[in-house]
């Protein structure tokens, strides 16, 4: 499930990733590793209805309001949350999903994976970020 050439697949093709309850605090993980990949040249759209704006971007309520296509959705939300959305990825029509540590939900992971969608569980996109692409 979480192959790292399929890791790397998802890093390497993903330009635009949708952050799932990315807080515009800046010592909370969602913060910070958002901050990371922004950096490393990926195009970040925050997703929380409680936020305006985070890291120079637009916020959005939900994956459906987002105008632009997603290539990745990162989920720093709890895992009774996954499901709902992995709905929202699969009618955006993102490609890949990764669930950040802690954030487990192997149901929907399946259904996100019979809509097409990769999927990474419980794993930090900056740690294998780090790890794989330096």
């Amino acid at each position: 499930m979480n192959d790292d050439a399929v890791i790397l697949e998802m890093l390497r093709s993903s330009r635009t990733i949708a952050v799932v309850g990315l807080s515009g605090k800046r010592l909370r993980p969602s913060h910070g590793v958002s901050a990371y990949m922004q950096r490393q040249g990926y195009r970040i759209v925050p997703v929380n209805p409680a936020e305006t704006e985070v890291l120079g971007e637009k916020a959005f309520g939900t994956l459906g309001e987002v105008p632009e296509s997603i290539d990745m959705v990162n989920v720093f939300r709890t895992s009774d949350a996954v499901p709902g959305i992995v709905d929202e990825a699969i009618a955006k029509g993102a490609r890949y999903l990764w669930l950040q540590e802690g954030v487990v939900h192997d149901a929907a992971a399946e259904k996100a994976r019979a809509a097409g969608i990769k999927v990474v569980m419980d794993r930090c996109v900056l740690k294998e970020h780090q790890r794989l692409m330096l």
